[in-house]
């Protein structure tokens, strides 16, 4: 069965069924708070819809949730921590752990799930040990590179386009991508489907990517689960952001140098964006990516029912309002 319900579910179920063990209350409080906030489980759910596609049918039921739950807790633990470097208030429609707790809280509790997710990695992968934990670690040591460029970026003015991209495949695709790769490890598939859900992975990602900056920018707040316009107030080095800069330079300045309220300075940026005709750039610039990443599929050995799946996955999350 290749249905997006199916898979959400059996990743939701198995969420509510985590056995955090001894510890103290106050250090998985936060942990559950985070996982219990919803999200898309679009990484768990690539993960399984990959083994499924690519397991052999006696064992294509057996699917590998302590990988799936690996890497969602991976997931969210870099988006605690992203939340307190960003100072950010708001995450999926509720208060951030550092703003519920604090910051001391956010962090410790942020390993914890680090450390959880490694254990969830690692937990029943037999043979298949030494790949999994591998790739996991070197995709982990990826997406902090990503976020230690993102961060470099907000003291710099001359950050091009090419750097961007090069920023969001670490911090956002490369994810996206090991999920991919590890249910196909798990699944026991051939290197070349291994890799080439990989590159599925990694496209999707950078469609998946832009598409949550222009909603930052372009979406409604009680679909995108958080405020509108924070790129823009910290003055973030998006897709959008590098391209006003390049071309409009005095003027994207001269808003920065008025010292606007949050409103104020949101709504002028927005007016470059408009008048450059950057969101339907955008659009496209994501559309493409989409398209490639269902062109990447054509290199797996994947059933048409499976096929179509991923291909729907990839277009329809280009297109998403949330």
């Amino acid at each position: 069965m290749f249905d997006k319900d199916f898979f959400s579910e059996t990743v939701e179920e198995a969420i509510a069924r985590i056995d955090y063990g001894p510890g103290p209350k106050g250090l998985f409080a936060p942990v559950e708070y985070t996982l219990e906030g919803g999200g898309k489980r679009l990484r768990p759910m690539l993960l399984l819809a990959t083994y499924k596609a690519l397991a052999s049918d006696e064992d294509r039921d057996r699917l590998p949730l302590d990988q799936a739950l690996g890497i969602e807790m991976f997931h969210n633990f870099t988006l605690l921590h992203d939340d307190v470097m960003d100072r950010a208030e708001v995450r999926r429609g509720r208060p951030t752990v550092h703003r519920r707790w604090n910051e001391s809280v956010a962090i410790l509790s942020g390993d914890a799930m680090l450390t959880l997710a490694t254990q969830l990695i690692a937990r029943g992968a037999g043979d298949k040990l030494e790949n999994v934990l591998d790739l996991f670690n070197r995709t982990a040591m990826e997406v902090y590179g990503g976020q230690q460029l993102d961060m470099e970026f907000e003291s710099r003015r001359d950050v091009s386009v090419e750097e961007y991209i090069e920023m969001i495949r670490l911090k956002t695709s490369v994810l996206l991508a090991c999920a991919c790769k590890l249910g196909a490890i798990m699944a026991g598939a051939s290197g070349g489907d291994a890799d080439a859900m990989f590159r599925y992975g990694e496209l999707l990602g950078l469609a998946f990517q832009l598409q949550d900056d222009n909603l930052d920018t372009y979406g409604d707040p009680a679909l995108f689960g958080k405020e509108i316009g924070g790129d823009i107030i910290n003055e973030k080095k998006t897709w959008l952001w590098i391209n006003a800069m390049n071309r409009e330079p005095d003027r994207l300045q001269r808003v920065i140098d008025q010292k606007l309220t949050d409103y104020l300075k949101i709504q002028e940026v927005r007016k470059i964006y408009d008048g450059l005709g950057l969101e339907e750039e955008a659009r496209e610039l994501i559309g493409h990516y989409a398209r490639e990443a269902v062109k990447a599929l054509d290199q797996v050995s994947l059933t048409p029912e499976a096929r179509d799946f991923f291909a729907s996955l990839a277009l329809k999350s280009a297109a998403r309002s949330y």
